[in-house]
C-alpha cells in the first residue's frame, strides 16, 4: 500500500474518502482520487492501483471510452500488484477459483481476471511455483 500512496503523491494525486455510487474514482480535472470508506484493505488497495491506472494512463470522462478505460486500468492495477511469481503460488495453492487467488493474492477479483486476460494474451510472462 505505501508503494501506492508514494506514486499518489510523486503524481501530485490527492486521495479522499468519500461515499460515491462506486468503490473509488478519478477526477482528472482535480486530480482526485476517491475511495469509499469502509472497505477491506484489499479492496481499498485493490481500487486505489486501479484509480492510479486512471491517472497514470491519462484517462478522462468521456463515456464512449469507459469501457476500455476500464479495463486498461484494471490491467494497470493487475501488473503493479500482482507478480509473475506470485500467480503462480496462488494458482498452485489454490486452484483456479477466482475468488480464492484474489484472496491469496491479496487483491479483488476483478484484478485476477485482468491478470489472467495478461496472461493469455502473452502481455506477461508465464512463471511457474
Amino acid at each position: 500500500m505505501q508503494h501506492l500512496l508514494r506514486l499518489a503523491d510523486e503524481q501530485r494525486l490527492r486521495i479522499v474518502e468519500r461515499p460515491g455510487r462506486t468503490r473509488g474514482g478519478f477526477d482528472p480535472v482535480t486530480r482526485t482520487i476517491r475511495l469509499s470508506p469502509g472497505m477491506s484493505a484489499r479492496t481499498t488497495r485493490s481500487v486505489l492501483a486501479h484509480e492510479l491506472g486512471h491517472a497514470e494512463l491519462g484517462h478522462d470522462l468521456v463515456p464512449a471510452r469507459r469501457r476500455r478505460q476500464e479495463r486498461q486500468a484494471d490491467e494497470w492495477a493487475a501488473c503493479r500488484l500482482i507478480t509473475p511469481g506470485a500467480y503462480a503460488e496462488a494458482e498452485a495453492l489454490r486452484g483456479p477459483h477466482l475468488a480464492s487467488l484474489a484472496f491469496e493474492l491479496g487483491v479483488t477479483i476483478e484484478l485476477v481476471t485482468a491478470y489472467q486476460r495478461l496472461l493469455r494474451q502473452g502481455a506477461i510472462p508465464v512463471a511457474t511455483a
